[in-house]
Formats: C-alpha cells, sequence, structure tokens
C-alpha cells in the first residue's frame, strides 16, 4: 500500500471511541485499543470523548469506555489487548 486512501479503504475504517475524562485507566484503554487495532490488521482512527455530557449521550455512566463505530462495547473496565480484539 502507498498511503494513500481510497473510498473502499474508507468504508472499511473503524472508528474506535474511548469515553472518559483522560484518568489513568482511560489512557490505558485508549492504548489497549491502539495496540489491539494495529495488531489485528484494522484500519482505525481514535476518538476520545472527554466531555461528560457526550459520555452520557452514548448511555455511559461509569468510565472508562469504549465504543466502535458508535456502539458501546465495555463500560467500566480497562480490556485487554485481546479482549479489544475480539469485536474490533
Amino acid at each position: 500500500m502507498d498511503g494513500s486512501s481510497n473510498e473502499e479503504e474508507v468504508m472499511g475504517m473503524k472508528k474506535i471511541q474511548i469515553l472518559g475524562t483522560g484518568c489513568a485507566k482511560c489512557v490505558k484503554l485508549a492504548e489497549n485499543a491502539q495496540e489491539a487495532a494495529k495488531g489485528a490488521g484494522v484500519e482505525f482512527e481514535i476518538e476520545k470523548v472527554t466531555n461528560i455530557n457526550d459520555i452520557m449521550n452514548y448511555g455511559v455512566m461509569i468510565t472508562p469506555a469504549i465504543a466502535v463505530d458508535g456502539v458501546v462495547k465495555s463500560v467500566g473496565k480497562v480490556l485487554s489487548v485481546e479482549e479489544i480484539k475480539k469485536f474490533l
């Protein structure tokens, strides 16, 4: 691959949202998510959602949480790299 993107690559890209205020657990979850996506060979973008109102709009009351393409996958714990790979 030459690094250029085409429509097919963009359509296959996963958007991973880390929901949390920036605490140590949120940072670790973001690191694990990035490692999992790279390890799974998935094209991805990580978005850190830190605004409490935006987090609550996902229905999340306990952080950290992770969502993939807008669907919450886990709340209240730091998932391992292997756990995250299962839903990418």
